[in-house]
């Protein structure tokens, strides 16, 4: 059972071209990584799913209804991103209190464990918080919430690396816990990939992959070797990216369509086959040019 279902779906600002033509399904209790560069059109989408903001054309629905305005999909929907604005007349410990009015699911005693853990102090105001604080501080909305939909828009901006591996072991326990569908947006697919079950990549406002994670890994392979050597094997295969590796030898990461037959040849070529991170593979896919910043310095 899918929870969002978009077809054809185009946001323009003006002039401008945010997203074009998506189409894409999210199942239901499912942690999807929305992965993509800075303007890929990650924030307009997640925006338009939880009815922030209104799609130019094409269909969106989130619980079977259209998000804008939606009084069912806002109260079932949590966004949580760097920008979230919390009253400034009430203390930390005061937003957690009142929060169930506004949650049905809310769990306070998670919300508390967690405001302890982190070591908020309960008189602070949120707009006192440093820009890591207030994002852990949101992380904690987020999760104690248990929305149906909870988006996490780059949820992590300011957290440093352990608050960031203590948010990731959070999410994930909570999840197993109270399954529920989650998306999170993250330039870093290597520090989230372990969450995931699908990714939808996202390139210049258009869906460029959706599949599952498992799928990902297995989609591209890399291969270094001799330049002729390796040219033999791949002149039918797409090249996500390639570069020199020292003086003689090149890297080519190329779509693994390659048979058990076929890689036990490429080894007894001297060619090495290597696992390409899921991580690079999507820098790969969505970098302008096959080399990369090495292109600027040919």
């Amino acid at each position: 059972m899918s929870v969002i279902d978009c077809i054809n779906v185009t946001k323009r600002y003006g002039r401008e071209t945010a997203l074009e033509n998506l189409t894409f399904s999210i199942e239901k209790n499912k942690i999807t990584g929305i992965i993509g560069r800075n303007g890929a059109g990650k924030t307009t989408t997640l925006k338009i799913l939880a009815g922030y903001i209104q799609e130019s054309s094409g269909d969106v629905k989130v619980f079977s209804e259209h998000p804008f305005n939606s009084l069912m999909v806002s109260a079932n929907t949590i966004f949580v991103d760097d920008q979230m604005n919390l009253p400034s007349s009430l203390n930390l410990a005061e937003i957690l209190n009142n929060a169930e009015m506004f949650y049905e699911n809310w769990d306070c005693e998670l919300a508390e464990r967690l405001f302890s853990y982190f070591s908020f102090h309960p008189k602070q105001t949120h707009d006192q918080l440093s820009k890591g604080k207030k994002s852990t501080f949101n992380m904690i909305i987020g999760l104690a919430s248990r929305c149906a939909l909870t988006i996490f828009d780059e949820p992590t901006t300011g957290m440093d690396a352990a608050v960031r591996s203590d948010f990731y072991r959070a999410l994930l326990k909570d999840y197993l816990a109270h399954p529920r569908t989650i998306l999170l947006s993250s330039h870093h697919l290597n520090e989230i990939e372990e969450l995931l079950e699908d990714i939808l990549l996202l390139k210049d406002g258009q869906v460029y992959l959706h599949m599952s994670l498992m799928e990902l890994k297995e989609l591209a392979v890399g291969l270094t070797g001799k330049k002729d050597e390796i040219q033999k094997w791949i002149s039918n295969k797409e090249v996500y990216y390639e570069s020199r590796v020292g003086i003689n030898d090149n890297y080519v990461v190329v779509e693994n369509t390659f048979t058990k037959e076929e890689l036990a040849k490429l080894t007894a070529t001297g060619i090495t086959i290597s696992q390409v991170a899921s991580n690079d593979l999507c820098v790969y896919l969505t970098n302008t040019s096959k080399g990369g910043i090495d292109d600027v310095f040919k």
